[in-house]
């Protein structure tokens, strides 16, 4: 594949980046190292191998859902900075 200005320039539309000309130089040569690096991969035979799903063998360690005790309303309200009696007080942050 050949980077050239006209890839870099379409990949930068797409990305909706601007680069310069000293910019350019730099991406088209990191864009051909990559590609050189895919390349050299596929030269890799790989018949026979399957594809890695999951790094370890652990698959969905779930726990069951277990219901607890809840905090009453006095005691939440004791923890907030700030409160009414039956309510949390915030600061306004809308501005009308």
């Amino acid at each position: 594949m050949e980077v050239n200005n006209a890839l870099i320039d379409n990949l930068a539309n797409l990305a909706r980046l601007q680069f310069g000309e000293s910019e350019k130089a730099a991406i088209a040569a990191d864009l051909q190292r990559m590609i050189a690096f895919v390349e050299k991969l596929q030269e890799v035979d790989t018949t026979g191998t399957l594809p890695l799903l999951h790094m370890t063998d652990v698959i969905d360690a779930f726990r069951e859902d277990e219901t607890g005790g809840s905090m009453d309303k006095k005691t939440a309200l004791a923890n907030a900075p700030t409160a009414s009696t039956d309510f949390f007080t915030v600061p306004k942050v809308i501005k009308k």
